[in-house]
């Protein structure tokens, strides 16, 4: 009689072994611990043999009967299924071992020890990502030069070219490892570089759908770096300043009482007041007792009266997958930008005022500083509230 899930799921086991069986010699073998293998037992060449389908339940019954079925049919063309097995598990084995993930892997943790783990961690993240897809079985010394362009156009393709160059580069160090270890002769992405399309300089990615700049709310939100570099990153969208006068941001120059932050702008020779939003100053008051008795909000992690290295924060976002083709610090402008416009319709002026961009009136006066500050401080809260909207999935 064949089996049925019902029976299975029914069958409790016993302080013996026991078999339920299904037929034309496969069943499943309950052990007394409760452990349930599926066996096949048949006859080769007069020899009588047994070979394990898996454990239930992860392998099904339908599953089981699959693989039972296809034993079968080795057996009636006079092969030995267990003879098949062994002559996959080898080729699979010998085939990993030359293809291009296991070098990559094997480069990875031999120069892994130089990185911190962070670093470590994401470097390992873009092979996975950007690499591994499409090159990972591979043979490794049967890889192209071709082979690897055509690899790193798909990342050219989606407009990562930053991340392209990049790629290219841990790429090549791979190859050139083959070669050190007598895999290759030559490193076949050596004349690949002027392939590439050219990283723009001066180009500031930023995100600006929603749906995009939600989740990378939510993994800022799970940054697990410093608190003084967590408090950074979740700072910069509620403020959008430029990110040099994030990190040199004063204590002196804030008015927690007042929920202001005036500065000087020493790019357009002018003073700025940013609006603090309840959700900005909750951030500030918790990084008070830190870095409140010194002079810069975020201070250098070495060094004494320096303010944070202007690489930190861009580290940071990178850490969290976020490369500087796909979004910057100084990208929270154009987010903002684009947002308070398109999603929360606030006039342009007090956005490019805000953005503490030249504004000037009807007659061509600039704006004083203090124009509209009761507006814009309206505006910096709805935007802090939309942006938390965004993170928890609120917003529409």
């Amino acid at each position: 009689m064949s089996l049925t899930d019902l029976t299975i799921k029914n069958t409790t086991p016993t302080d013996r072994p026991m078999r339920l069986t299904d037929g034309r010699g496969l069943y499943l073998l309950i052990k007394p611990s409760g452990a349930r293998w599926w066996r096949h037992d048949f006859r080769f060449q007069g020899k009588r043999k047994t070979l394990s389908l898996g454990v239930y339940p992860d392998v099904g019954l339908k599953e089981a009967r699959e693989r039972h079925a296809e034993q079968r049919h080795q057996l009636n063309r006079g092969i030995d299924p267990g003879e098949v097995r062994k002559l996959r598990r080898d080729n699979f084995q010998t085939t990993h071992a030359e293809s291009f993930g296991a070098v990559a892997e094997e480069w990875f943790l031999n120069v892994r020890s130089q990185w911190t783990e962070r670093h470590a961690a994401y470097v390992w993240r873009r092979i996975e990502a950007n690499l591994l897809p499409w090159l990972g079985d591979s043979v490794f010394s049967e890889i192209s030069p071709l082979d690897v362009l055509t690899t790193l156009r798909r990342i050219e393709d989606r407009g990562a070219i930053e991340t392209a160059h990049r790629v290219y580069q841990y790429c090549g160090k791979i190859f050139r490892y083959g070669v050190a270890t007598a895999r290759i002769p030559g490193d076949p992405t050596r004349d690949l570089r002027d392939a590439l399309k050219p990283v723009q300089a001066g180009h500031l990615a930023a995100l600006t759908d929603p749906s995009d700049v939600a989740r990378l709310l939510r993994a800022i939100d799970g940054y697990h770096g410093s608190l003084v570099v967590r408090i950074g990153l979740k700072l910069a969208p509620l403020v959008f300043v430029r990110p040099g006068e994030l990190r040199q941001a004063r204590w002196d120059d804030i008015d927690l009482e007042k929920a202001e932050w005036a500065f000087h702008i020493s790019k357009t020779k002018s003073e700025h007041i940013v609006p603090l939003s309840t959700q900005a100053l909750t951030l500030l008051q918790e990084l008070r007792p830190l870095t409140g008795r010194g002079e810069f909000v975020f201070p250098a992690n070495r060094g004494k009266g320096r303010p944070m290295s202007e690489n930190t924060l861009r580290a940071a976002l990178m850490s969290l997958g976020y490369e500087g083709d796909r979004m910057t610090i100084h990208g929270f402008r154009a987010v903002a930008r684009t947002l308070l416009d398109e999603a929360l319709r606030f006039p342009p002026h007090l956005i490019e005022h805000q953005l503490a961009h030249r504004v000037r009136d009807s007659l061509g006066r600039a704006y004083n500083r203090t124009k509209h500050i009761e507006d814009r401080r309206k505006m910096m809260q709805r935007w802090a509230d939309y942006l938390e909207e965004l993170r928890d999935g609120e917003a529409g």
